[in-house]
């Protein structure tokens, strides 16, 4: 629980970074702009429907479709004539546009969900185990491991056909191992299987009979 929220406030606070390397401006969006020369003229920009901002001292310019960079040296060389010199400008987006927002959320969301602890990795179990779903585990653990501290198996497992299911991620080939979890809990030798990220075990339900 507490890596998922971790992984959350990290994501959240990675996608308006991201965002911001190749973002361009768009109508809706509001701006926060700082004049270090002048700080009475420091205030918010809304971006209009026409896609441009009300500027002190100068009116309306362009600002939709701009970066910030350019957004910024486009103010400073609008607001040039009134300073002795080209004013150093400071350019943050201060809010998106409503439709923006929510695909900024989204991204958040999906980057979330595919953080893992650092030096963690992550597995996947399927079938009949009581916690199935991704679980993250420490590299070098072993498939014996796993299956003694995952939270068990359910009774319809069945655990003499239990599957390690691994994917070269060049050839896209999948390798299957079959594990006889029973002949080990029964005191047979173990074969020492370590786990890689993005291994699947898949423990099957129980015949009938079986």
């Amino acid at each position: 629980m507490l890596r998922t929220l971790l992984g959350l406030m990290l994501a959240l606070m990675l996608a308006p970074m991201a965002l911001a390397q190749t973002y361009r401006i768009q109508s809706g969006d509001v701006l926060n702009m700082e004049i270090l020369e002048d700080p009475s003229l420091n205030r918010n920009l809304l971006v209009l429907p026409d896609g441009t901002v009300s500027l002190p001292l100068v009116g309306a310019i362009k600002a939709s479709g701009q970066s910030i960079d350019s957004m910024r040296s486009s103010i400073s060389a609008a607001l040039a004539s009134k300073f002795a010199a080209p004013p150093t400008v400071f350019l943050s987006v201060g809010q998106l546009n409503p439709t923006t927002q929510a695909v900024a959320n989204a991204a958040a969301g999906l980057a979330a969900q595919n953080v893992t602890q650092s030096g963690m990795m992550s597995v996947y179990a399927m079938g009949e185990f009581n916690k199935p779903g991704r679980l993250d585990v420490v590299p070098g653990t072993t498939l014996l491991q796993f299956l003694a501290e995952n939270g068990g198996l359910t009774r319809f497992a069945a655990t003499k056909r239990i599957q390690l299911r691994r994917a070269d991620s060049k050839s896209g080939k999948e390798t299957v191992y079959n594990y006889n979890y029973k002949a080990v809990q029964q005191g047979a030798s173990a074969p020492v299987i370590v786990l890689r990220q993005g291994d699947v075990i898949v423990v099957p339900e129980r015949r009938l009979f079986e």
